[in-house]
């Protein structure tokens, strides 16, 4: 069977990622690759066998693709996916997935008109702790969950100009909140401030109501010196803490709530278990799920629909943080 034609638009740090796990993927070829530096294009294309460009557009008139991934900065998600659409590919878009709610639904319609798949790259849906943590509130080992907590905060990534922390890294924890609640957020409020002068947030805290009546709490910063990602779920039964990074996910048990069969009642210490987990980079998933996806005809693990439901909560952060108010987030299917 012949391989999918792969290339990777945008060789940053996480674009060279991309190129490297592409080249090595079973039933992917990785034909080529552009970016407007030309030494980033030397270096990925170096012992392999795929064609470099500083021209994205002659690329995509050159090469025939089955699908690209797009890894350019935010403000360019729109113009360079409805390029690769246009030019009859898949289409992976780094999160999140456009500037505006107004750009994602362009993109979104683009790609639904032209038959072609598109998802966004929440990378941390594959993360095999998250994947864990999922499974076992789906079996019902915490009970209700009643709060989330994400920190996700460490030093400034001078490669980020073009957004605020809550753009860059906010969509992470609001996709993961979605998808272990499979629920949506209905009401925000949120606090920003900047410290380092790009023009954009640096440092803020943010609270998310979700329908179901889970609360979601975010601290995210560019400022703080060592990095941490991690994520708590507190349940009726105990609380669930995963550490991104580290891919390790321990339960603390509240014993009360398990001896009385789930009742809240009360809450004490109970047992603590690290779970064995099995490491794998994530964006290896991710990218072996977007191949398979395209195989079967799909649907993609992360749909347009998801990028633009993190991105409505993220642009609803931002106003409240602007405003000193709550925010309401409005419907994704609005904009569908």
């Amino acid at each position: 069977m012949s391989r999918l034609r792969a290339a990777v638009i945008g060789l940053g740090s996480m674009g060279a990622n991309h190129a490297r796990v592409l080249a090595e993927m079973d039933g992917v070829e990785l034909v080529a690759v552009a970016d407007l530096d030309a030494a980033r294009v030397a270096k990925a294309t170096a012992g392999r066998g795929a064609a470099g460009y500083t021209d994205t557009r002659k690329l995509l008139h050159g090469t025939k693709l089955d699908f690209a991934s797009v890894v350019v900065p935010t403000g360019l998600h729109e113009a360079v996916a409805l390029a690769v659409i246009e030019a009859g590919a898949h289409v992976l878009v780094e999160k999140p997935i456009a500037a505006t709610m107004q750009a994602a639904q362009r993109v979104a319609r683009a790609a639904a008109a032209a038959g072609r798949l598109l998802t966004v790259g929440h990378i941390e849906r594959f993360n095999p702790a998250v994947r864990e943590l999922k499974r076992r509130l789906e079996a019902g080992q915490g009970g209700r969950v009643l709060q989330l907590r994400a920190r996700r905060v460490g030093p400034f990534p001078h490669r980020i100009r073009d957004v605020g922390v809550i753009h860059d890294l906010g969509p992470h924890d609001i996709d993961i909140m979605r998808y272990l609640l499979d629920d949506e957020v209905e009401r925000v409020f949120a606090e920003a401030r900047s410290h380092i002068a790009t023009g954009n947030e640096d440092l803020f805290a943010g609270m998310l109501r979700f329908r179901g009546g889970a609360l979601g709490l975010l601290e995210i910063n560019w400022l703080t010196p060592t990095k941490e990602r991690t994520l708590s779920v507190l349940c009726e039964k105990g609380m669930f803490v995963a550490d991104y990074a580290g891919q390790k996910l321990t339960f603390y048990e509240n014993h009360d709530a398990v001896a009385r069969e789930g009742a809240l009642a009360s809450v004490s210490e109970g047992m603590v278990v690290q779970y064995p987990i099995a490491n794998r980079e994530p964006l290896r998933s991710e990218l072996e799920a977007f191949r398979d996806a395209i195989l079967s005809g799909g649907p993609p693990r992360v749909t347009a629909h998801d990028g633009m439901a993190a991105l409505a909560v993220a642009e609803a952060l931002v106003a409240s943080a602007n405003s000193g108010m709550p925010v309401n987030v409005p419907n994704v299917e609005d904009f569908e």
